[in-house]
């Protein structure tokens, strides 16, 4: 069986800061993606306590390995997450 490479998604969120300036800049935020009773969700502010309560939980801006099954699953389950978050081993 496959091994793939999860990327979660990111968003961009901005300003960067409270200057003028950055104002103009925008950052990659990644969000993080639980799932729980056999749901998917996009998570954006967990609290660390948290992650034990969720049956899988991919924290948002990391790079996670995945099975070919958990791949399939994560693509159908509605969160955003698409074949160019993955990459082969």
């Amino acid at each position: 069986m496959s091994e793939y490479t999860f990327k979660t998604p990111t968003v961009r969120e901005g300003p960067a800061g409270r200057h003028r300036l950055f104002h103009f800049y925008k950052l990659d935020v990644g969000v993080s993606i639980a799932k729980s009773g056999g749901t998917y969700s996009r998570v954006r502010y967990v609290v660390d306590e948290d992650v034990a309560d969720y049956d899988e939980f991919y924290r948002g801006g990391y790079r996670h390995t995945v099975s070919e099954a958990t791949k399939a699953a994560l693509i159908a389950g509605g969160v955003g997450v698409t074949e160019t978050n993955f990459t082969a081993i």
